[in-house]
């Protein structure tokens, strides 16, 4: 008699066992996860394609020779977010950013912000030019850039003859647990970033032909 009332207690503690087993795997097999927070940066041609990023697909500029790229963002943080792409310039010498959350220590030219809806994309024409360089000794210095019709100074920046100039686009955002601007954002409690670079020289500080 007690060994029947023990085998049904068993029974019944098994069975329980088995259905919270099978009500959790029923949870874990209908519950969405959690969708991933990311942004998404981009650079496009004048064609509006990832090729032919220079005019004559040649990236030695000249002085007033306009170039045509597309910024774009997306917003994939599942909530309205503020942007800025800061626009810098920089040669091989200084360092890039890096995905822990340094900022390259390259000059910023400008930036532009903006407030993305989640889901949103917005992208951005981005015509720039060097309109003011000079050569000597050895060396090239930009000092003037236009961007999308507004002239910027640039500190005398400098490449060896020319070679290995960069733009760096990098992506901040309105961080509002400091409120402050941070370079990347914030997703599982970790510091994320994304950033572009596109490389071109400047050999001969002299007016190229306006073709694209």
């Amino acid at each position: 008699m007690k060994s029947t009332s023990q085998d049904r207690r068993t029974l019944i503690a098994v069975f329980i066992i088995l259905l919270i087993v099978c009500e959790l795997m029923v949870y874990v097999g209908t519950t969405p996860r959690p969708s991933e927070q990311f942004f998404q940066i981009y650079i496009l041609g004048a064609n509006h394609t990832a090729t032919r990023y220079y005019p004559r697909n040649d990236p030695d500029l000249g002085i007033d020779e306009p170039v045509t790229w597309y910024l774009g963002v997306t917003d994939n943080m599942g909530t309205v977010q503020l942007v800025s792409l800061r626009i810098k310039i920089s040669n091989m010498t200084i360092k890039p950013p890096d995905d822990k959350g340094l900022e390259s220590p390259a000059p910023t030219v400008t930036d532009f912000a903006k407030f993305l809806q989640n889901n949103e994309t917005w992208e951005m024409p981005f015509v720039w030019s060097i309109s003011n360089a000079t050569l000597a000794g050895g060396s090239t210095r930009i000092l003037n850039l236009e961007i999308n019709n507004e002239t910027y100074q640039i500190s005398d920046w400098m490449a060896t003859n020319g070679y290995n100039f960069r733009l760096i686009i990098e992506l901040w955002t309105w961080q509002t647990d400091s409120n402050a601007w941070g370079f990347g954002w914030n997703s599982d409690g970790e510091n994320r970033t994304a950033w572009l670079q596109v490389w071109f020289n400047m050999t001969n500080a002299e007016p190229k032909p306006v073709t694209q």
